[in-house]
């Protein structure tokens, strides 16, 4: 990442996606000074929040500067965009991407930097974001592209409190460019290479953040959390060595600065949905109150699967998948993680 080229003027960013997230970092973007527009996909959404000038649905406090714009139309929202984020849930990822590469079609437009802000893997197919970015989006879009990672809830980026980040592109243009764009008004950006454990690391968390919600809504106390917290990340790092992130990054900002944020933080959707089932409530009883992804619960059925697939042992993860998808009791889950064969703490 070193003698990276100069990064190109500030661009208009398009930002895809207008959860939480996505207008967080939009908010965050036109702070920055840079003219923004935030897509939804709802004729419904974009008329509620184009007449209120606020995403009231999810960031209700945060009323929308001048620089931001809200757009329903793809193709307008792409229009001479040189910055491109991608803030859509990852299970709708590779469906949006399809239709942003028939839009950019008919534009004709330069390829833009992108910045892949959702952060799971795909169930059925395994890909990370990254990859389906690459075989969705044409060579010359998807090599401008770059992934985020880091502990950073949405409310707080929004309202501009101190937060760090980091970007990871194979592409040191696109790293420095993304890095100059979005750091500073209380965003600290640092780049590496490693997409893979970027990537990865912040997928992964969200099945721990669960378990620690589940350790927390169970009354199992503050001892259980820390173990699950550190027995995690070590679980985490065994699976993304394995599939080929640099280590280094597990101890960074990606790896164990998300999962400490994810597992311990109030504003945590993952941890919220742990803490619900570990009071024994149901799954689809908490997703339906909560209105809102909780991409630890798409997380759990991707990494059990890469477990299984890379012969990598994860018994949080397994625990996880089988609260989640097998009926397993929290009572019996704590027994089962317990009870395992004795080993040394370095495997």
């Amino acid at each position: 990442m070193t003698n990276a080229p100069a990064s190109p003027p500030p661009p208009t960013v398009a930002v895809l996606g207008a959860g939480s997230w996505g207008t967080a970092l939009a908010l965050h973007c036109a702070r920055r000074g840079l003219p923004v527009r935030l897509w939804t996909r709802s004729v419904e959404h974009f008329e509620a929040m184009a007449a209120a000038r606020v995403n009231a649905r999810y960031l209700a406090e945060f009323p929308f500067p001048d620089n931001l714009a809200v757009e329903h139309d793809l193709g307008r929202a792409l229009a001479g965009a040189g910055f491109v984020i991608l803030a859509i849930p990852s299970h709708g990822l590779r469906a949006t991407l399809q239709q942003v590469r028939a839009a950019l079609a008919e534009l004709g437009d330069a390829a833009p930097f992108y910045l892949v802000a959702a952060k799971g893997v795909e169930i059925d197919s395994l890909r990370t974001m990254a990859d389906v970015v690459q075989e969705t989006l044409p060579k010359e879009h998807a090599e401008r592209m770059a992934v985020l990672g880091g502990p950073s809830f949405a409310a707080e980026v929004a309202r501009g409190l101190p937060t760090a980040v980091v970007i990871a592109s194979a592409d040191a243009a696109a790293a420095a460019a993304i890095q100059q764009w979005m750091h500073g008004d209380g965003l600290r950006v640092y780049v590496t290479d490693d997409v893979v454990g970027v990537e990865l690391g912040g997928a992964f968390k969200n099945v721990i953040a669960l378990a620690a919600g589940v350790c927390d809504g169970a009354g199992l106390g503050q001892n259980a959390r820390a173990a699950l917290i550190t027995r995690g990340l070590a679980e985490i790092g065994r699976l993304c060595i394995a599939l080929g992130a640099d280590p280094v990054t597990l101890s960074g900002l990606a790896g164990l600065g998300d999962l400490v944020l994810t597992c311990t933080g109030g504003l945590s959707r993952n941890r919220r949905v742990g803490l619900a089932l570990g009071q024994g409530r149901a799954l689809q009883e908490i997703l339906d109150e909560m209105g809102m992804v909780a991409e630890g619960v798409n997380n759990t059925l991707s990494a059990h699967r890469l477990a299984q697939r890379e012969q990598v042992e994860m018994p949080i993860t397994q625990i996880m998948h089988a609260i989640l998808y097998e009926g397993m009791s929290v009572r019996r889950a704590v027994a089962a993680l317990m009870q395992r064969d004795l080993k040394p703490e370095r495997d």
